[in-house]
């Protein structure tokens, strides 16, 4: 048996600082998929490559921090 080497998983805090209203419909809904619901609002989230895609569409929207 072999041992398992645990990977630590990259995290990032991502803020919502530019509000999503009168945005394109897509981008409301991407930020409320993220779990930004407030302005200013911070969430924790693995950096995961469908979450990094959904970060990239609202990269105008938001603030983001790579945490280990």
């Amino acid at each position: 048996m072999g041992l398992e080497v645990a990977k630590k998983k990259k995290k990032l805090q991502i803020k919502l600082v530019k509000s999503p209203l009168g945005r394109k419909p897509n981008q409301r809904k991407t930020a409320v998929a993220l779990g930004l619901r407030k302005m200013n609002q911070v969430v924790e989230l693995d950096a995961t490559p469908p979450v990094l895609g959904m970060v990239h569409t609202i990269s105008h929207l938001v603030e983001v921090k790579e945490i280990d």
